[in-house]
């Protein structure tokens, strides 16, 4: 075990990959590793090429993002960094990535979270690397973190169902923007629940013009790709602006809860899924074919499965996706994403699904 496998406490500069807008309450578990913490920076460019070049060719979009997440981080002097992934062989990725960056010559502490499915485990992973840690201090702060994760995904929940109708263009980003500013400073759990009502009610207050019956699309596929905006191009956002309803109903607070109760979450969620599917996929691949067949049922408008390219749960779950279209004569709309995938392209698709949406509304009228 090399003297960086070992870094005391104090001498800890923890870092960890880019998740959304979820930073602000990752970093307070990245706390309890270590004395100092860096956010991690946005994601450019940059980020994706670092990532590019050094990953190994056939690993999913979300590695390449990480490693790339990595490397910057220990350009700005990170020497611990944090991993999680479970569901999928990305939950076994974090070895090679430590391999990488010792190859690279960045000899840094490599803490994975793979594969911790309850709060005791993360508990004992934390009390591993920092044994003065105590049960009531970590209580506290996921408490805290759990509320803000929530926090977050609640507003967020309403911003991509609204922002496509206010009446003032870049208003509810403004008020999304401040409300992140103000939970990133809350530090008890009284004032995160204080941000999210305060917030709550002022997006609800913005003037709205939303028709009766809006166009509504949901926004199934794997969870990464999901919740990292950049990494699918801003995708919600893009077709929310163009006057369409969004929901999307993985986020982090679900997954949370998911991986707490996972076996009887499987089981429901194949028995959502029937008549399209008898037996779990694997990591959220069912949950696509499950969440897909309840809005059909919901008469929803259209469905938008994104994945990374060569994710086999998502790809196994675009056949029975096809038939849940075909049966409910709904439209889908693929997206697969890797670093070389074209924003002018999705952008273009995008536009041209949202015009067969309202064609085939107006067809529906003229009937």
């Amino acid at each position: 075990m090399s003297k960086k496998d070992t870094i005391a406490f104090e001498d800890r500069i923890v870092g960890f990959p880019q998740l959304g807008n979820y930073g602000i309450a990752i970093a307070e578990i990245a706390k309890l590793f270590g004395k100092k913490v860096i956010l991690p920076p946005p994601i450019t460019k940059r980020t994706i090429e670092l990532g590019t070049k050094h990953s190994p060719e056939g690993v999913c979009v979300p590695f390449k993002y990480n490693l790339g997440n990595y490397i910057e981080l220990v350009e700005k002097g990170a020497n611990c960094l944090i991993q999680a992934g479970a569901g999928c062989r990305y939950g076994y990725y974090g070895e090679v990535q430590k391999k990488i960056l010792a190859d690279l010559g960045y000899n840094v502490q490599f803490i994975t979270l793979n594969r911790v499915f309850d709060i005791l485990g993360v508990y004992k992973k934390i009390k591993s690397v920092n044994p003065r840690q105590n049960a009531w201090s970590f209580g506290k702060t996921m408490v805290l973190v759990i509320s803000k994760l929530w926090a977050i995904d609640a507003i967020e929940d309403i911003c991509r169902k609204n922002i496509g109708f206010e009446a003032r263009i870049g208003h509810i980003e403004g008020l999304f923007r401040a409300f992140l500013a103000e939970l990133t400073a809350a530090s008890t759990l009284g004032a995160v629940m204080s941000v999210k009502r305060k917030y709550s009610r002022l997006i609800a207050s913005v003037p709205i013009t939303k028709p009766y019956r809006p166009l509504r699309v949901g926004v199934v596929g794997e969870v990464y790709i999901l919740m990292e905006p950049f990494s699918n191009f801003y995708l919600e956002k893009t077709l929310g602006k163009m006057g369409v309803e969004i929901h999307r109903f993985v986020d982090v607070t679900s997954v949370i809860w998911d991986s707490l109760h996972w076996r009887s979450y499987i089981k429901r969620q194949v028995k959502k899924a029937r008549p399209y599917l008898t037996y779990d996929l694997g990591a959220h691949g069912t949950s696509s074919v499950a969440i897909s067949n309840h809005l059909m049922k919901q008469g929803f408008d259209g469905i938008i499965h994104i994945k990374p390219f060569g994710c086999l749960p998502e790809i196994n779950a675009m056949p029975m996706l096809n038939r849940v279209s075909r049966d409910y004569h709904c439209p889908v709309v693929y997206f697969s994403f890797d670093s070389q995938t074209s924003e002018n392209g999705v952008k273009t698709r995008l536009e041209a699904f949202y015009d067969m949406l309202v064609f085939k509304r107006k067809k529906k009228r003229k009937i």
